[in-house]
């Protein structure tokens, strides 16, 4: 279904993961996609010829969106290149993970500085490409801003900031008919799991299956198609919104405390 004709989109952090499905999802509904990344770039461009091959128009741009410099870079290409811009996903994301006892500032400030600071900035550029026609911002938040999980305050404190960020955005910007809403992803299989995870990846994936109503781990196309969802047309009176992507696990009881045995 061409959800997204003619619509164009950027998707920070879309050279892997979660965003790469993302920005393949858009260009299937039929948008032209920016592919950021921070250093993967051959995976950047194997998304964008991805993309290419479907006839829609790809964009490979890298910007460290730590460094507010960069965040005006990228949307300063995206503005003279397109000229405009419908669909902002924001899902670019770093943490040191550590209990919250052992962190130190610069490893705070960092996540901050991305997921907060810097979104805002993000946000305060896409809005001027985004008048006139009807924009979508959607960012990408996780479990860990309600359950405790062990070396994940860092980010999910971050995280948490950043779904009242969009609650508060979409109190702000709807009188310019731009929705603002947020995707909480359940345990999807992708390299950050596997990252935070380590040798004990498999006990856990088991455990999150067993845990889970619909007996699965996510695939990062599951939030994609959310995802898509939320830039068309048929989500234009949903805003302010955290929709949770998980398969069922939250309803269970305690899921991540039975798995992690806190």
């Amino acid at each position: 279904m061409s959800l997204l004709v003619h619509k164009k989109a950027l998707v920070t952090g879309s050279s892997r993961g979660i965003g790469r499905a993302a920005a393949i999802a858009f260009a299937k509904s039929g948008a032209d996609v920016a592919i950021h990344y921070r250093r993967q770039r051959e995976q950047a461009e194997s998304a964008a010829e991805e993309i290419r091959a479907m006839g829609r128009e790809a964009l490979v741009i890298q910007a460290e969106l730590e460094d507010p410099a960069e965040v005006n870079r990228l949307f300063d290409e995206i503005g003279e290149t397109w000229g405009g811009l419908d669909i902002f996903m924001a899902n670019a994301a770093a943490s040191a993970f550590k209990p919250v006892m052992e962190l130190k500032p610069h490893h705070m400030e960092r996540t901050y500085r991305l997921l907060v600071d810097n979104f805002v900035l993000s946000v305060q550029r896409a809005v001027p490409l985004m008048e006139g026609r009807g924009g979508r911002i959607i960012t990408l938040s996780g479990h860990g801003t309600h359950f405790t999980l062990p070396r994940y305050g860092n980010i999910a404190s971050a995280k948490a900031a950043l779904e009242s960020l969009t609650r508060y955005l979409a109190a702000e910007l709807g009188s310019k008919h731009i929705t603002v809403n947020a995707i909480a992803p359940g345990v999807i299989g992708t390299e950050s799991e596997q990252f935070y995870m380590g040798d004990n990846l498999e006990a856990f994936d088991a455990a999150c299956r067993s845990a889970t109503p619909l007996g699965r781990v996510g695939e990062p196309e599951d939030v994609a198609d959310v995802a898509v969802f939320l830039a068309s047309g048929l989500a234009r009176f949903v805003t302010g919104q955290t929709l949770v992507v998980d398969g069922g696990l939250t309803l269970t009881s305690g899921p991540f405390q039975q798995i992690f045995g806190i």
